[in-house]
């Protein structure tokens, strides 16, 4: 990180910054530099400055003393030296620099929003409600043909996770790609102000966060949100094939720029005679229109299974052509990017494949992992859990997903999950020819498995793992990976 002090630090998040007799013998002053910041003390470093912050099992405030000793110059806190040696025995003593604060999540935000706005490099903003994340690897893989780019790690994409990741952005970067996620009204515009993209990706307006959301005409006004803080005179890429984003027809008075697979006429960046290459990905022909009425083209290949992953190379080309990539390394960007464990990751076991889809999951992303499993030649099983924040449409929308499942050819189809029996009964009531199985828990099917496995999962199977983040089938990924 370069120029930010602790004088600049403290002013940027409105605190008081003080100078213990630690400090100053330590040599730590105003005008002492920071080389990073961390949430974790287990990452603290020399030169870092530690954001001690209250979460719901964990008081970073504890570990104040651990992070001085492991050479960090300096602490945010929203407690006094004091309150912290009573409640975690963390001896005053120990205590170097330090920054008082109300609210040492508001002082993250704050501290990453002056730094965001020290930084001169193009920031493309991801957001949609499916997508997100690959569409993020397919821009940053493409743009990396170019430029040196920093991207979202992980699923650092909300009001913590930004701010860290734009923290992350050194000297030596030239572009970065960050994710942002939301789940209600409000957090895209905090986090728009936080990150003010130079560019904005919007992958699609799906049935997600309904709890909050209500409709897909919210889903639409909340993501739009990224464009109240956005660079006035950026662009903004919108997936043409989506009613919603089809009615967006300007941004700050500049028309946006749509990608897709050619549905919408006004695409700028389309795919046309995608070939299905099974776990090996897609070929397709990308076509580039020009603003004349000309159009090139050129063959790509996609290394990632789905259509829908095609789609997700769209955007990254349309985003790659706007900041300068040409036509050759668009391409080479597109053949090179690699999956996400969660993510339509798939692995080769020796006895089955499995698609380890199951970082988070709403109908439309649902659906979508059901056909890329229907495309498979061997025997097809998918296991879905339960999908989260559907508010009140919830039984509705497991119901006629699995209803979706019934009639896609699915060999045998495991419901696990509170949520999941109303997918279950969906499927039975809609004559699903394979062979259907309920369980409440993961780990009721995980004992049922052990026991008879080749009902279940016979060898040679393709096998799809998908349900929301919060059923941490992670768990059952690993499992069946042993």
């Amino acid at each position: 990180m370069k120029d930010m002090t602790l004088e600049q630090i403290a002013k940027a998040c409105g605190g008081q910054l003080v100078l213990t007799a630690k400090a100053l013998r330590a040599g730590v002053g105003e005008r002492t530099e920071v080389k990073s910041v961390v949430l974790d003390s287990r990452k603290a470093e020399d030169g870092s400055l530690f954001v001690a912050t209250i979460g719901e099992r964990v008081d970073g405030h504890s570990f104040i003393g651990s992070v001085f000793e492991k050479g960090s110059v300096c602490v945010v806190t929203q407690k006094r030296p004091e309150q912290v040696a009573v409640e975690s025995q963390v001896p005053i003593s120990q205590w170097g620099a330090y920054i008082l604060v109300e609210d040492s999540f508001q002082a993250l935000r704050d501290i990453a929003a002056y730094y965001r706005g020290r930084l001169s490099i193009p920031i493309v903003g991801v957001t949609g409600s499916v997508g997100k994340t690959s569409t993020k690897e397919f821009i940053a893989s493409v743009l990396s043909q170019r430029y040196r780019v920093l991207k979202t790690e992980g699923n650092f994409n909300n009001e913590v996770g930004l701010p860290l990741t734009l923290l992350r952005i050194r000297e030596e970067h030239e572009a970065a790609v960050v994710e942002m996620g939301i789940s209600d009204f409000g957090e895209m515009s905090r986090l728009s102000q936080i990150a003010r993209p130079n560019l904005c990706v919007i992958t699609n307006i799906g049935q997600c966060h309904l709890e909050n959301l209500k409709s897909r005409d919210g889903i639409l006004k909340a993501k739009t949100e990224i464009f109240e803080y956005m660079d006035p005179e950026g662009e903004v890429c919108l997936n043409g094939d989506d009613d919603k984003l089809r009615t967006v027809k300007e941004v700050h008075g500049k028309k946006v720029h749509f990608f897709g697979l050619g549905e919408n006429p006004k695409e700028e960046v389309y795919a046309s005679d995608i070939v299905g290459k099974g776990f090996l990905g897609s070929t397709a022909l990308l076509h580039l229109r020009e603003e004349g009425g000309g159009e090139s083209a050129f063959p790509i290949a996609v290394p990632l299974p789905g259509a829908h992953m095609v789609a997700n190379a769209a955007a990254a080309a349309c985003v790659g052509r706007l900041l300068g990539v040409s036509e050759e390394q668009i391409s080479a960007g597109i053949r090179a990017v690699e999956a996400v464990a969660g993510r339509s990751h798939v692995l080769l076991l020796p006895n089955y494949n499995l698609i380890d889809d199951c970082y988070n999951a709403n109908p439309v992303s649902m659906r979508s992992a059901i056909d890329l499993l229907d495309t498979v030649e061997s025997c097809k099983v998918a296991i879905l859990g339960d999908m989260f924040e559907l508010g009140e449409d919830s039984e509705r929308l497991h119901r006629e997903t699995g209803e979706y499942a019934a009639k896609a050819g699915l060999d045998k189809l495991i419901c696990i999950g509170d949520a999941a029996r109303s997918l279950y009964q969906g499927a039975k009531q809609a004559g699903y020819a394979g062979k259907l199985f309920y369980f409440r828990t993961k780990e009721e099917f995980q004992e049922a498995l052990l026991a008879h496995r080749e009902l279940f999962l016979p060898k040679g199977s393709t096998v799809l793992v998908k349900a929301s983040h919060g059923m941490g089938f992670s768990d059952l990924v690993d499992f069946l990976k042993q």
